[in-house]
């Protein structure tokens, strides 16, 4: 059974100390930032993104650093806001992600993000001047980018891989849970990988539209910001709703909305998707919560998620995560139970 959308909102214990480690090396005291949030040490365990946000925001402003003297100098506080203000304007994705990484290596001196496309991926590289940084650092910077990325496209950008310069850390079952998709490290470099064809999505969002995004963060942003109105998300609510053997046929899907096919069809268009794309995207996410969350075989899945046969869903599950299901599950299950799925 999939998460409920308050438990897929939760943030681990682990990510708490990590984000409170900071003030630590800064030999700042950590109780003031903690009572911001409305916590207190120990932690009785997850807490929720708006609790965590609050101490996002209250740890910035004790550091005067919103990447929390990660980077190879600070990011004062008003940077994100003035990020989110230099790709605003963007028309595209590709065009949004190229000035929000030109705009993040004035910021920030280190690391610095490269965008490169290669055999049908788009992949942010990460380059850093020296050692490598903590898996908290690679992954602060992940959150800031492809939350804002999601937001500018309006909806969410299913990652392919998340690759991480540095060792393990010691909750590293909670950063591959976290990103919904396989994740690595001590690679030669930090990466995060999606498909190219979303760079081209345009990005329609102004001014009003900022303020609002702006209210809710960093908080939307840890919970990987979700399209919440228009066709897609129409259709996912109802496409959830049922098992995927279930599924109406696009004119049904149609018709259920109150659209002609031709209507719905432009939508999905202007937002950037397509009929098959979306309900590929959710029987993925069903097939990593089944083989996470479930004894199920992998025959059993793929006839519930409407595959005719197992082969042709063991070819989907490798297109989506590069891993077999078999190998996925053994590698989640030596991972134990964590707080996300994707």
């Amino acid at each position: 059974m999939s998460e409920t959308n308050a438990e897929r909102r939760m943030i681990r214990p682990s990510f708490v100390e990590e984000a409170l480690d900071c003030l630590r090396r800064k030999g700042l005291p950590v109780a003031p930032v903690l009572a911001a949030a409305g916590l207190a040490e120990p932690l009785a365990g997850p807490v929720s993104a708006e609790v965590y946000g609050r101490m996002w925001l209250a740890l910035a402003a004790a550091m005067q650093d919103e990447y929390f003297g990660l980077g190879g100098r600070p990011m004062r506080p008003g940077g994100f806001v003035l990020l989110c203000r230099a790709v605003l304007h963007s028309a595209t994705l590709e065009q949004a992600l190229r000035r929000a990484l030109r705009f993040l290596a004035v910021l920030l001196d280190d690391p610095r993000g490269e965008l490169r496309m290669a055999d049908g991926l788009a992949e942010v590289v990460l380059h850093d001047a020296g050692v490598a940084r903590s898996a908290f650092a690679y992954r602060t910077f992940w959150i800031i980018l492809h939350g804002l990325a999601c937001w500018l496209a309006g909806r969410r950008i299913p990652l392919r891989l998340v690759d991480f310069r540095c060792a393990e850390p010691p909750g590293v079952a909670d950063y591959r849970l976290f990103f919904g998709a396989p994740v690595r490290f001590s690679r030669p470099h930090s990466r995060i990988a999606f498909d190219a064809s979303y760079l081209a999505l345009p990005v329609r969002r102004d001014e009003a539209a900022l303020k609002v995004f702006l209210r809710a963060a960093p908080a939307n942003l840890l919970v990987r910001y979700r399209y919440d109105a228009g066709a897609i998300a129409g259709i996912r609510a109802r496409l959830r709703e049922l098992p995927p053997t279930a599924w109406p046929d696009f004119a049904a899907t149609a018709r259920l909305m109150r659209l002609s096919p031709s209507t719905l069809r432009h939508r999905l268009r202007q937002e950037g998707q397509s009929w098959s794309g979306l309900r590929d995207e959710i029987r993925r996410d069903l097939a990593i919560a089944a083989l996470t969350g479930s004894r199920r075989g992998v025959a059993e899945i793929a006839a519930e998620l409407g595959f005719a046969e197992p082969s042709a869903f063991h070819r989907a599950f490798r297109k989506w995560t590069s891993k077999s299901p078999g190998a996925f599950r053994r590698e989640m299950s030596a991972l134990g139970p964590g707080q996300f799925a994707p």
